[in-house]
């Protein structure tokens, strides 16, 4: 029986490395084996900054709206703890944008917050 050489099928995978290390620096994005492991790393990385970046949103998110009832006088927690009481079931995402695209929508978010906090205390 004839010997058998990988020819076709290590071309192809290496193919599909180099191809997915296109656009990596010097020999990551030429030479094979520092491609791979480049490949490899980079799918390591995209899969943890994928859950990464839900966290990294949700803090500036919070960040904004702080900063929005820092501004109108009452403090974070009191304004989410307000709204809570009030039934008003808005995530951190539409209440950043609402304070940075519609102030006076905003402002009468933060005083229905205000009267919930204070009726309850």
């Amino acid at each position: 029986m004839p010997r058998v050489r990988p020819g076709p099928a290590t071309r192809h995978r290496h193919k599909r490395v180099l191809k997915a290390a296109k656009g990596f620096r010097a020999s990551r994005g030429t030479l094979f084996r520092p491609a791979k492991q480049s490949v490899i790393k980079a799918g390591q990385y995209a899969f943890r900054d994928r859950r990464a970046k839900k966290r990294d949103f949700r803090a500036l998110w919070v960040v904004r709206v702080s900063a929005a009832c820092d501004a109108r006088g009452i403090s974070y927690s009191k304004f989410i703890s307000g709204l809570r009481k009030a039934s008003v079931f808005v995530n951190r995402k539409m209440l950043s944008e609402v304070a940075i695209a519609d102030p006076a929508a905003f402002d009468k978010l933060v005083e229905l917050a205000k009267q919930h906090v204070s009726s309850a205390a």
